[in-house]
């Protein structure tokens, strides 16, 4: 038999940190949306680095997907460069979580 773990996404899969994970969610959705919008507009690489004020070899990072080259105040930059409406949405722990959260305090206290 064996423990199958579940995850709410890819990034609470690979990440070290929910932390690491929620930033990566952010930047993955944002570089998503980013994209579709060049795609739909209809814009060259060079078209969208001169919107950004950015290099082509900077938009074609953008669109291969690299996140880890670009800050979450970045994107959300160029979102409202491009007219979006980025937004934070924020919401309240799960009293599982709560209860984890607590065990993790708990423990890192015990082993300070």
């Amino acid at each position: 038999m064996t423990d199958k773990q579940r995850f709410s996404s890819v990034w609470d899969a690979i990440e070290d940190t929910p932390q690491q994970a929620a930033s990566m969610r952010a930047r993955s959705e944002l570089m998503m949306n980013l994209t579709e919008v060049i795609r739909e507009r209809g814009m060259t690489q060079g078209d969208a680095a001169a919107l950004f004020g950015v290099t082509q070899p900077r938009i074609s990072d953008l669109m291969r997907g690299k996140i880890n080259l670009f800050s979450l105040d970045t994107l959300i930059d160029m979102a409202a460069t491009a007219g979006m409406s980025p937004t934070v949405k924020v919401s309240k722990p799960k009293s599982v979580k709560h209860t984890r959260a607590k065990r993790i305090i708990a423990t890192a206290v015990e082993t300070a």
